[in-house]
C-alpha cells in the first residue's frame, strides 16, 4: 500500500519534472496547460480528496506562487501542511499553504460575467459559549448556495480579510441568511469590517474548525 508520504513525494517528483512545461505555458496569470493541471489534481486527490491549488503572481513580477488549500474542510488542514512542508526548492515558483490575508482587500471580485462588490454583503459575528459564529447575509438568498457566484465571492473576500487558515480554525460555524431591509436594525455590519471585528475577539476562542450550513 502506498503511504501518504510516498504519494506526496510522487506529486513533488511529478511537478519537478514538468515545471518547465508549466511555466512555459504561462500567459499573464493564466496557465494554458490544462492536461498538466488535471494531472496535478489527480495526484493531489490520491493524497487527500479535498486538496486544491491555484496560482498567484504580483502584477507579473517575481516568482509564481502555487497556493494549496483544502476547500474549507478542516479535517484536511494537516494534509495541506504536510504537503507544503515537503515542497522542494525550485526556481521560478514558490509554494504556500492556504490563502493569506491581503492588503488592500479587493473591493470587487470578477467571476466570469458576474462582478461582486464587497459592500454588497453584510454579516454578524457572535461569540457564544466560547465559539465564534459567523453569518453572511445576501439579498435574494438562493435555495442552493453552490449555484450562486456571490457565495464564492464572499469566500474570496473572507480569505482576503482574515485568511483561509483562521477562517477554518477560529470560526465554528458559517451560516447564510436573507439580508433584512435595514441591516443596522438587526445588529449587522458590512463585510469589509470583518477583519477588525474578528481580530478584536479571536484570541478568546481556541482554534477549532468550521461547519458549513
Amino acid at each position: 500500500m502506498i503511504t501518504d508520504f510516498e504519494q506526496i513525494q510522487a506529486f513533488w517528483s511529478q511537478l519537478e519534472k514538468t515545471l518547465d512545461k508549466l511555466l512555459e505555458s504561462q500567459s499573464d496569470n493564466y496557465f494554458d496547460a490544462d492536461r498538466l493541471l488535471d494531472e496535478y489534481r489527480e495526484s493531489l486527490q490520491k493524497i487527500d480528496r479535498n486538496l486544491t491549488f491555484h496560482f498567484e503572481r504580483d502584477e507579473g513580477e517575481g516568482p509564481v506562487e502555487m497556493v494549496f488549500g483544502c476547500d474549507g474542510y478542516p479535517e484536511s488542514i494537516h494534509s495541506v501542511l504536510s504537503l507544503v512542508s515537503m515542497a522542494p526548492s525550485l526556481s521560478g515558483i514558490q509554494f504556500k499553504a492556504f490563502n493569506e490575508r491581503c492588503n488592500p482587500v479587493p473591493a470587487r471580485v470578477n467571476l466570469g460575467d458576474e462582478i461582486c462588490l464587497i459592500d454588497e454583503f453584510w454579516c454578524s459575528l457572535r461569540l457564544i459559549d466560547g465559539k465564534l459564529q459567523l453569518a453572511v447575509y445576501l439579498q435574494d438568498l438562493p435555495e442552493i448556495l453552490d449555484l450562486d457566484p456571490r457565495v464564492e465571492a464572499v469566500m474570496i473576500f473572507m480569505d482576503a480579510l482574515i485568511g483561509e487558515f483562521e477562517l477554518m480554525t477560529r470560526i465554528w460555524s458559517l451560516d447564510w441568511y436573507e439580508l433584512p431591509e435595514d441591516p443596522l436594525d438587526f445588529g449587522l455590519f458590512p463585510l469589509e469590517e470583518l477583519r477588525e471585528r474578528f481580530d478584536a475577539i479571536k484570541e478568546q476562542v481556541k482554534p477549532l474548525g468550521i461547519t458549513l450550513h
